[in-house]
């Protein structure tokens, strides 16, 4: 999927990745694309929600299996 700004929280547990996904969409146009690459396990809830109570939409999100848990959240803003 095709990204405007690339957010690496992994290693950071909840609320640090909401947090500085909060602070980078802020600073992106309407429309634009953020990745977040994460490993707290509970970042797939926590998107969740993030997504439903700001209205930026959540365009999907991707794990992968490393020597830790990987995931992969796409956020459009609004």
């Amino acid at each position: 999927m095709e990204f405007q700004k690339d957010l690496d929280a992994r290693g950071l547990n909840c609320p640090l990745p909401i947090l500085k996904a909060k602070k980078a969409l802020a600073g992106m146009q309407t429309g634009a694309v953020l990745r977040v690459l994460a490993t707290d396990p509970g970042s797939v809830r926590d998107f969740n929600a993030f997504a439903r109570q700001t209205g930026n939409e959540l365009l999907g999100h991707e794990e992968h299996e490393a020597a830790v848990k990987e995931f992969t959240f796409f956020l459009r803003r609004k």
